[in-house]
């Protein structure tokens, strides 16, 4: 049977056949972000898949991973396109560097997460926390509970690592 649950008016389902996105939703369900580790390179990687972007070997272990990083990147959300995100807006969708492998395999590719800025109860950032949010702010993991066996990891602002004096942001008007 496959996994569902709800998040802010839209619908989210993991089929049985998914495998590896099924197992990191668990993961995420109950508050551990474990991400694949190859067990031929070590290298972590996200998302989930069924073989390593690396080196393409099939084997994989899941690991617990530090939820902590940088916005590497953002997009500032002012037109919703789901009615439920209309009172959320604006709100940034957050590219964020991992702490946790950096320069590995390269300098120019790292763990890189996707997920919602909120505040640290789970609820879509205010506007005043979005527009102070840009590129190079500090951020911790948090998880939305949808449903039973599924989590959404979200990114929060870490308010005890140190943060930029100014991050980076796009031209505002």
């Amino acid at each position: 049977m496959p996994t569902s649950g709800e998040y802010l008016g839209m619908r989210l389902e993991i089929s049985d056949l998914d495998a590896e996105n099924r197992a990191y939703f668990e993961y995420c369900a109950a508050h551990d972000f474990r991400l694949q580790a190859c067990t031929a390179c070590s290298l972590l990687r996200y998302p989930p898949t069924t073989a390593c972007p690396w080196c393409a070997n099939p084997g994989a272990q899941w690991t617990s991973v530090q939820g902590r990083g940088a916005v590497y990147s953002y997009g500032e959300v002012h037109q919703a396109i789901q009615p439920a995100f209309k009172t959320g807006l604006p709100y940034h969708v957050l590219l964020v560097e991992l702490d946790t492998q950096q320069g590995k395999p390269s300098e120019h590719e790292a763990l890189r997460v996707v997920g919602n800025l909120v505040e640290p109860d789970g609820t879509l950032a205010s506007p005043e926390r979005v527009r102070a949010v840009g590129i190079g702010t500090r951020v911790r993991m948090v998880f939305i509970d949808v449903a039973k066996g599924l989590a959404l990891p979200q990114w929060t602002v870490d308010e005890e690592a140190e943060q930029p004096a100014k991050p980076w942001r796009y031209v505002q008007d």
